[in-house]
Protein backbone atom coordinates (compact mmCIF):
# COMPACT_ATOMS: atom_id res chain seq x y z
CA UNK A 1 0.00 0.00 0.00
CA UNK A 2 2.85 2.39 0.85
CA UNK A 3 4.39 1.75 -2.57
CA UNK A 4 1.15 2.70 -4.28
CA UNK A 5 0.85 5.83 -2.17
CA UNK A 6 4.44 6.86 -2.95
CA UNK A 7 3.88 6.18 -6.65
CA UNK A 8 0.70 8.22 -6.67
CA UNK A 9 2.44 11.13 -4.92
CA UNK A 10 5.27 11.04 -7.45
CA UNK A 11 2.79 11.02 -10.35
CA UNK A 12 0.97 14.03 -8.89
CA UNK A 13 4.24 15.94 -8.42
CA UNK A 14 5.27 15.22 -12.01
CA UNK A 15 1.86 16.28 -13.30
CA UNK A 16 2.01 19.54 -11.32
CA UNK A 17 5.57 20.17 -12.51
CA UNK A 18 4.54 19.65 -16.14
CA UNK A 19 1.58 21.98 -15.64
CA UNK A 20 3.82 24.71 -14.23
CA UNK A 21 6.27 24.24 -17.09
CA UNK A 22 3.44 24.54 -19.64
CA UNK A 23 2.11 27.79 -18.11
CA UNK A 24 5.61 29.24 -17.86
CA UNK A 25 6.16 28.44 -21.54
CA UNK A 26 2.80 29.93 -22.52
CA UNK A 27 3.50 33.10 -20.55
CA UNK A 28 6.86 33.42 -22.31
CA UNK A 29 5.06 33.14 -25.66
CA UNK A 30 2.62 35.89 -24.62
CA UNK A 31 5.60 38.14 -23.83
CA UNK A 32 7.37 37.67 -27.16
CA UNK A 33 8.01 40.98 -28.91
CA UNK A 34 6.93 41.30 -32.55
CA UNK A 35 8.93 44.26 -33.83
CA UNK A 36 7.16 44.22 -37.20
CA UNK A 37 3.81 44.56 -35.46
CA UNK A 38 5.10 47.53 -33.45
CA UNK A 39 6.15 49.22 -36.70
CA UNK A 40 2.82 48.42 -38.36
CA UNK A 41 0.41 49.58 -35.63
CA UNK A 42 2.53 51.85 -33.44
CA UNK A 43 4.04 51.43 -30.00
CA UNK A 44 0.96 52.27 -27.92
CA UNK A 45 -1.37 49.83 -29.67
CA UNK A 46 1.28 47.08 -29.70
CA UNK A 47 2.04 47.63 -26.00
CA UNK A 48 -1.68 47.59 -25.16
CA UNK A 49 -2.12 44.30 -27.01
CA UNK A 50 0.86 42.79 -25.16
CA UNK A 51 -0.32 44.00 -21.77
CA UNK A 52 -3.91 42.80 -22.22
CA UNK A 53 -2.74 39.47 -23.65
CA UNK A 54 -0.77 39.00 -20.42
CA UNK A 55 -3.71 39.91 -18.16
CA UNK A 56 -2.84 43.57 -17.42
CA UNK A 57 -5.05 46.61 -17.97
CA UNK A 58 -4.36 49.92 -19.70
CA UNK A 59 -5.94 53.35 -19.59
CA UNK A 60 -5.62 55.63 -22.57
CA UNK A 61 -5.47 59.42 -22.48
CA UNK A 62 -9.00 60.82 -22.47
CA UNK A 63 -10.52 57.69 -20.89
CA UNK A 64 -11.55 57.35 -17.25
CA UNK A 65 -11.69 53.56 -17.12
CA UNK A 66 -9.10 50.91 -17.74
CA UNK A 67 -9.38 48.57 -20.73
CA UNK A 68 -8.95 44.91 -19.87
CA UNK A 69 -10.61 43.20 -22.86
CA UNK A 70 -8.24 42.58 -25.75
CA UNK A 71 -11.15 42.57 -28.19
CA UNK A 72 -12.49 45.83 -26.74
CA UNK A 73 -9.45 47.97 -27.51
CA UNK A 74 -10.45 51.23 -29.20
CA UNK A 75 -9.95 51.43 -32.93
CA UNK A 76 -9.11 54.41 -35.03
CA UNK A 77 -6.24 56.02 -36.87
CA UNK A 78 -2.74 54.85 -35.99
CA UNK A 79 -1.31 56.79 -33.09
CA UNK A 80 -4.65 58.19 -31.91
CA UNK A 81 -4.73 56.39 -28.55
CA UNK A 82 -1.83 56.88 -26.12
CA UNK A 83 -1.34 54.75 -23.02
CA UNK A 84 -1.47 56.89 -19.88
CA UNK A 85 -1.60 54.21 -17.17
CA UNK A 86 -0.73 50.53 -16.82
CA UNK A 87 -2.15 48.25 -14.14
CA UNK A 88 -0.22 44.99 -14.37
CA UNK A 89 -1.77 43.49 -11.22
CA UNK A 90 -1.61 39.69 -11.25
CA UNK A 91 -0.47 39.69 -14.87
CA UNK A 92 2.17 37.49 -16.46
CA UNK A 93 4.28 40.28 -17.94
CA UNK A 94 7.98 39.52 -17.77
CA UNK A 95 11.33 40.96 -18.80
CA UNK A 96 11.11 39.38 -22.23
CA UNK A 97 8.21 41.68 -23.16
CA UNK A 98 9.56 44.96 -21.82
CA UNK A 99 10.77 46.07 -25.28
CA UNK A 100 7.08 46.87 -25.87
CA UNK A 101 7.50 49.85 -23.53
CA UNK A 102 10.26 51.53 -25.56
CA UNK A 103 8.06 53.78 -27.71
CA UNK A 104 5.59 54.85 -25.01
CA UNK A 105 5.79 58.59 -24.32
CA UNK A 106 2.70 59.32 -22.23
CA UNK A 107 2.73 56.71 -19.43
CA UNK A 108 2.27 58.48 -16.10
CA UNK A 109 1.37 55.58 -13.81
CA UNK A 110 2.39 51.92 -13.48
CA UNK A 111 1.22 49.36 -10.92
CA UNK A 112 2.96 46.02 -10.37
CA UNK A 113 0.82 44.17 -7.80
CA UNK A 114 1.35 40.43 -7.26
CA UNK A 115 3.33 40.00 -10.50
CA UNK A 116 5.24 36.75 -10.13
CA UNK A 117 7.54 37.41 -13.09
CA UNK A 118 8.56 40.96 -12.16
CA UNK A 119 12.17 40.97 -10.96
CA UNK A 120 15.06 43.39 -10.60
CA UNK A 121 15.96 43.17 -14.30
CA UNK A 122 12.42 44.35 -15.19
CA UNK A 123 12.68 47.44 -12.99
CA UNK A 124 16.19 48.16 -14.28
CA UNK A 125 14.95 47.87 -17.87
CA UNK A 126 11.91 50.05 -17.19
CA UNK A 127 14.12 52.69 -15.54
CA UNK A 128 16.47 52.78 -18.51
CA UNK A 129 13.72 53.72 -21.00
CA UNK A 130 14.26 57.41 -21.79
CA UNK A 131 10.58 58.16 -22.46
CA UNK A 132 9.49 56.68 -19.14
CA UNK A 133 12.19 58.62 -17.31
CA UNK A 134 10.41 61.74 -18.55
CA UNK A 135 6.72 60.78 -18.22
CA UNK A 136 6.32 58.38 -15.28
CA UNK A 137 5.37 60.04 -12.00
CA UNK A 138 3.40 57.38 -10.05
CA UNK A 139 4.35 53.78 -9.36
CA UNK A 140 3.40 50.88 -7.09
CA UNK A 141 5.35 47.69 -6.49
CA UNK A 142 3.43 45.33 -4.21
CA UNK A 143 3.88 41.63 -3.44
CA UNK A 144 6.43 40.99 -6.19
CA UNK A 145 8.58 38.36 -4.50
CA UNK A 146 11.49 38.52 -6.95
CA UNK A 147 12.17 42.24 -6.43
CA UNK A 148 15.12 43.18 -4.21
CA UNK A 149 16.85 46.37 -3.10
CA UNK A 150 18.76 46.39 -6.40
CA UNK A 151 15.61 46.69 -8.51
CA UNK A 152 14.03 49.36 -6.32
CA UNK A 153 17.22 51.44 -6.27
CA UNK A 154 17.26 51.33 -10.09
CA UNK A 155 14.06 53.40 -10.04
CA UNK A 156 16.16 56.46 -9.15
CA UNK A 157 16.58 57.01 -12.91
CA UNK A 158 12.87 57.90 -13.20
CA UNK A 159 13.63 61.57 -12.60
CA UNK A 160 9.99 62.74 -12.57
CA UNK A 161 8.76 60.05 -10.18
CA UNK A 162 6.70 61.81 -7.50
CA UNK A 163 4.98 58.89 -5.77
CA UNK A 164 6.24 55.37 -5.08
CA UNK A 165 4.37 52.83 -2.95
CA UNK A 166 6.29 49.71 -1.88
CA UNK A 167 4.63 46.92 0.08
CA UNK A 168 5.15 43.23 0.88
CA UNK A 169 8.54 42.89 -0.83
CA UNK A 170 10.44 40.19 1.09
CA UNK A 171 13.48 40.60 -1.18
CA UNK A 172 14.19 44.05 0.24
CA UNK A 173 16.74 43.44 2.96
CA UNK A 174 17.93 46.96 3.79
CA UNK A 175 14.85 49.13 3.55
CA UNK A 176 16.45 52.17 5.21
CA UNK A 177 19.43 52.26 2.80
CA UNK A 178 17.14 51.70 -0.18
CA UNK A 179 14.78 54.48 0.93
CA UNK A 180 17.68 56.87 1.62
CA UNK A 181 19.17 56.29 -1.84
CA UNK A 182 15.84 56.95 -3.54
CA UNK A 183 15.12 60.07 -1.49
CA UNK A 184 18.60 61.43 -2.19
CA UNK A 185 18.28 60.88 -5.94
CA UNK A 186 14.64 62.01 -6.10
CA UNK A 187 14.06 64.77 -3.52
CA UNK A 188 10.43 65.39 -4.64
CA UNK A 189 9.55 61.70 -4.22
CA UNK A 190 6.72 60.80 -1.84
CA UNK A 191 7.95 57.33 -0.82
CA UNK A 192 5.40 55.23 1.05
CA UNK A 193 6.77 52.04 2.60
CA UNK A 194 4.87 49.09 4.02
CA UNK A 195 7.73 46.60 4.20
CA UNK A 196 7.46 44.95 7.62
Amino acid sequence: MKLLTSGAKLALRLRDSNRRHFWGWLNAVFNKVDYERIKAIGPDRAAAEWLLRCGAKVRFQGFERFHYDYNGLPTGPLGKYKIQAIDASESCIMYRGFDHLDGLKHVEEIKFNRCIYIEDACLERLSSIQNLQESLYMMEVVSCGNVTDKGIIALHKLKNLEYLFLSDLPGIKDKQMTADRLRTALPRLDLVLDLE
